[in-house]
């Protein structure tokens, strides 16, 4: 092995033009296939569970909220095998207290809401994703007077994401006296994202159309009564919605020192019509007689948001979008162009932003960038130091733009996006890709100081550095090949790592082995001048 490889670089130091134009073809059409690799965040694991959420129209009912979830569960059944299936949980509608909504990551507004968790069974189900495309399907042919999409079911996912239902959150800002047009524009922007191949799951956030019971408050004929407006708000809220809130009262058990929390409000069995309502009690501690809810105003029928969110003080309406079957890079740049086609439709005052999970990627991939430009950078100077020479460190890295282009030739060739991963993989093969270049170059530099010409320099330290250089990189490849593969549960989330180490260091070993030697004979034309012994120098 060792004298065929002495031969080939023999070779290739005999035509070192024709070796140094093949390797940067080679380089460039290898970079070229960058474009198409695709961008995204972290890679997809497949957790082996699935998050749906379901939005019935605006003012439906709980109880047929749930009589929708059933149909649903049905559906969802018909397209995972029972044999697959483990346990299927609904959680509809807001929960009671207040803490419970504000510490979790649920996308669900009101009693027309809701989610269905899924749970495959580990190690026996079909990939989810194909279960989730079928779903995305059905669930929309099936119930066309209802909205779905997914959401991460994984922590991963759902960390990536911030809490938000959607890698893609485009929030269309502006002040309150906007809210119409910021609103209109935000649904203008809903059904054009729709269109954008591999966007999913595109819906507005927020909804405007809630039926509501609005009271309008007689304050001259409360007045007369001893009312005042606080007065009959807090009378509704406690009939409603129990004294704990504005007048909270506690019961102390004598046995056990233990207080218990003591509600008042009226029966929910016994305020079922308008009229019920209407006969509230309404009365104020300076007169002990009461009035009823009539008396002091009209009840009237109006809608209302279910919700309203805010960023930085200013309203803003939410157009979420998930990604199917291409990667989240390619949707986000074909979602820029369409922000830009309605820059010019924006209301004075208001602004449109996106953010998400997109906007950390961006931030991400730039700083990653940066990190691997610095980290040759440094390694140069580092180099320069040790070898007190601009030169040698020079044609050491002659050796990355081989590891470069192996990074890119194996994640296209294994159709991996690039990713915080891949790039993470990037920078470890260039570390490795750089020992190697410095053991060929170091040992050559030692033949130049005993008087040998520049090409039998490169060609003996090709042939004596082989085993060492090939050592450390198989070593390197073999250990990084079960990560590559993806082998163990959420092996997905490691595998772009291996495979870009891997990648880089073939062409890297071969660039180290071949390309390396080519440039040193070259380039160091005249002997270093650095690290001779004295009896040498004599």
């Amino acid at each position: 092995m060792r004298n065929g490889y002495r031969n080939l670089l023999a070779s290739a130091l005999a035509h070192r033009k024709l070796v140094a134009i093949c390797f940067f073809l080679i380089c460039g059409s290898c970079l070229a296939l960058a474009p198409f690799l695709g961008e995204d965040f972290f890679p997809q694991v497949d957790a082996g569970q699935i998050r749906l959420h379901v939005r019935a129209p605006a003012g439906t009912r709980i109880e047929e909220t749930e009589h929708l979830f059933a149909q649903v569960e049905n559906t969802v059944r018909g397209v995972i095998p029972a044999v697959e299936l483990t346990d299927m949980l609904d959680n509809i509608g807001l929960p009671y207290s207040g803490v419970n909504l504000a510490m979790s990551d649920t996308a669900t507004i009101g009693p027309f809401d809701g989610e269905v968790l899924v749970s495959l069974r580990p190690g026996e189900h079909a990939p989810t994703q194909d279960y989730i495309r079928e779903l995305r399907i059905r669930l929309t042919h099936d119930f066309p007077g209802l909205t779905f999409f997914f959401q991460p079911a994984d922590i991963v996912g759902q960390i990536l994401n911030f809490g938000l239902p959607a890698p893609i959150d485009v929030q269309v800002v502006g002040p309150l006296g906007n809210a119409n047009a910021n609103y209109a524009l935000a649904r203008l922007i809903e059904r054009r994202l729709a269109r954008i191949p591999g966007a999913t799951d595109v819906h507005t956030h927020q909804v405007v159309d809630v039926p509501e019971f609005r009271f309008q408050v007689d304050r001259t004929r409360a007045g007369q009564l001893g009312l005042t407006q606080k007065d009959v708000a807090d009378g509704l809220l406690i009939s409603l919605s129990s004294s704990n809130q504005i007048a909270p009262n506690y019961w102390i058990d004598p046995r056990n020192g233990v207080d218990y929390p003591v509600s008042v409000m009226t029966p929910q069995h016994r305020m079922d019509s308008t009229s019920d309502l209407l006969r509230t009690p309404i009365h104020t501690g300076v007169r002990p007689a009461s009035q009823l809810l009539t008396n002091v105003g009209q009840l009237g029928r109006d809608t209302t948001a279910s919700v309203v969110n805010h960023y930085n003080v200013q309203p803003l309406y939410d157009v979420y979008a998930n990604v199917q079957d291409r990667d989240l890079g390619a949707v986000a740049r074909d979602v820029d162009r369409v922000l830009a086609e309605y820059s010019s439709q924006i209301p004075k005052g208001s602004f449109i932003e996106t953010r998400g999970q997109v906007a950390t990627m961006r931030s991400s991939f730039v700083g990653l960038g940066i990190g691997l430009i610095f980290a040759i950078v440094l390694v140069y100077f580092v180099m320069v130091v040790n070898f007190q020479s601009w030169l040698d460190p020079f044609i050491i890295l002659m050796a990355l733009p081989g590891a470069l282009s192996g990074i890119v030739l194996m994640l296209y060739v294994t159709q991996t996006t690039l990713n915080v991963p891949s790039l993470m993989g990037a920078i470890m093969s260039i570390g490795v890709a750089t020992a190697n270049s410095i053991l060929l170059v170091n040992f050559a530099n030692d033949q130049r100081e005993k008087g040998i010409g520049a090409i039998s320099a490169a060609l003996d330290a090709g042939f004596t550095r082989l085993r060492p250089v090939m050592m450390t990189a198989l070593a390197m490849i073999v250990g990084m090949l079960p990560m590559a593969l993806g082998m163990g549960e959420g092996g997905e989330q490691n595998a772009p790592l291996g495979r870009a180490v891997i990648g880089g260091l073939l062409l890297a070993t071969v660039a180290t082995l071949f390309f390396v030697p080519v440039v040193y004979s070259v380039l160091r034309r005249t002997p270093p001048r650095y690290g001779r012994n004295p009896e040498t120098a004599s």
